[in-house]
């Protein structure tokens, strides 16, 4: 079980006299007193230099060859201790540009760990950005109940002003004879009328499916040519989209299954805010790179 805190027991390194201490972990501690009362002893001599021997200790024989070993300090025990790193305030650089990360050398680790690992969020809304493949998206999609009823929507007017005259226009010559207006699933043959100084949202219904069973008909075919299907009206959403599409899956009063509605990106974006972000690098994360900088504080 991992202990909370680091404790030190009959430590008598220098000049400590034998002292217990307990540090609460994962906290910033400031050890204070007069000169000479033992902080550099506890903090330098006793539990850097015992976090430090055992992590030489717990490496290979090789690699240890390279590193020298610390002596183990004057002191009973301490548990709950982790590889330790230690700043001394000697030898630190003079530069105003120094942080924690550059003195202890692991600015350019920290810079690729957020470039690999990290997950973006949109500054203005807080949710995370996530980019998926049409692949991803057609999994996603397909995961849904057999039975369930779906419509692959492609965004085109989200909660703008205007008539759109022309967006229905277009959508028609393409071929398609649905569109979503305000939630509301009209045809392309009967007028479609909006209000100019309303605020309207629009998607064209790309298709209309019903979630089959995985191996319905002989060697699951109709599963099979689902998802064929699915692929091409997921690809044509993205593309009249920009590279958004939305999932409308209908209420299901049988299953008890409430209406639901998910959004996709093939782009780091956030569908909700519109705002786009390129890939994360560990440039980004770099303060001497102007493409880790705020572009309108810079």
């Amino acid at each position: 079980m991992p202990l909370d805190a680091i404790v030190v027991r009959g430590a008598r390194e220098h000049n400590l006299k034998n002292i217990d201490v307990h540090i609460p972990r994962d906290k910033l501690v400031v050890l204070t007193g007069v000169s000479g009362s033992g902080k550099s002893s506890l903090a330098f001599d006793t539990i850097y230099a015992e976090g430090q021997r055992r992590y030489v200790e717990s490496l290979s024989a090789y690699a240890r060859q390279f590193l020298g070993l610390m002596e183990k300090p004057d002191v009973d025990h301490i548990d709950g201790l982790s590889p330790a790193i230690s700043i001394d305030q000697k030898g630190a650089s003079r530069n105003p540009r120094s942080t924690v990360a550059t003195q202890t050398e692991i600015y350019d680790y920290l810079r690729l760990l957020y470039a690999r690992a990290g997950r973006p969020h949109c500054p203005e809304c807080g949710r995370p950005i996530e980019k998926q493949t049409v692949q991803q998206i057609v999994d996603s999609v397909l995961e849904v109940p057999a039975g369930r009823r779906l419509m692959i929507l492609a965004p085109i007017v989200q909660d703008r002003k205007g008539e759109y005259q022309k967006v229905f226009e277009d959508a028609r010559k393409a071929g398609f004879v649905r569109v979503r207006v305000d939630g509301l699933v009209r045809d392309l043959d009967e007028e479609i009328k909006l209000t100019k100084n309303k605020r309207h949202t629009i998607e064209v219904v790309v298709d209309r499916l019903v979630a089959a069973t995985p191996g319905d008909g002989e060697d699951g075919t109709d599963a099979d040519s689902q998802r064929t299907r699915a692929s091409d009206s997921v690809e044509t959403a993205l593309r009249l989209g920009g590279g958004t599409v939305m999932v409308h899956l209908l209420e299901d009063k049988k299953a008890k299954l409430k209406a639901e509605e998910r959004l996709y990106s093939e782009q780091f974006a956030c569908v909700f805010c519109g705002l786009s972000f390129g890939e994360l690098e560990p440039r980004n994360f770099s303060f001497n790179s102007p493409h880790g900088a705020c572009r309108e504080c810079t």
